[in-house]
């Protein structure tokens, strides 16, 4: 990775995954990967998600707990002749932010932990509340038949990709493109595009 690209902020980085509603758990077993979108919430840097306690994904982690777990939030698609004149299809690209998680996918025990899991994400996916909360004996026998899962960090690296590394010139038509097509994701992309370039 580009150091340029690199943000080490955990604050920064924090937001990403709270403000995204799911993330890719990669798997590997007997030299065979396998990629599953699941819904997660981050509690003091652990990453929970919950599903079935069995199927495919539970027996790959059974087999091999090592998983790798990304977060992608898209922003502008870039055109190649919103920085190139020359009419090449190679300066197209998109600009985003990325986190990826390596660790060990452990399975949640205790029924607490479970409970505080599942609450951390139904805050985060209806954060206007509407309903009993999951410390509530009602969902005993629910906690039983629903696997949680948790991923223990090793490493994690983020990735924002907003044109910082571009000269002035592909800098500022990349801007003007930007403004001049104004939809709400352009608009967004142009404060994020200045912002990088300022931090540099």
């Amino acid at each position: 990775m580009k150091q340029v690209f690199e943000i080490k902020d955990k604050k920064v980085i924090q937001s990403v995954l709270d403000d995204a509603e799911y993330g890719t758990l990669a798997l590997c077993t007997d030299g065979l990967p396998y990629s599953v979108p699941v819904n997660f919430v981050t509690v003091n840097d652990v990453v929970y998600f919950h599903g079935s306690h069995k199927g495919r994904k539970m027996s790959m982690i059974d087999q091999n707990p090592k998983v790798s777990f990304s977060v992608v939030e898209n922003y502008s698609l870039i055109q190649s002749y919103f920085s190139s004149s020359d009419g090449l299809a190679c300066p197209a690209t998109q600009f985003f932010k990325s986190v990826i998680i390596d660790g060990e996918a452990l399975v949640v025990e205790d029924a607490k932990e479970k409970a505080m899991a599942l609450e951390a994400l139904m805050q985060k996916l209806q954060p206007e509340g509407k309903y009993i909360p999951l410390s509530d004996e009602v969902y005993e026998k629910a906690l039983k038949g629903t696997a949680v899962m948790k991923i223990v960090a090793s490493g994690m690296k983020a990735k924002f990709k907003f044109g910082q590394h571009l000269n002035e010139e592909r800098f500022e038509m990349i801007l003007k493109h930007l403004e001049e097509r104004g939809e709400v994701i352009d608009l967004e992309t142009v404060a994020l595009m200045k912002q990088m370039k300022n931090n540099i």
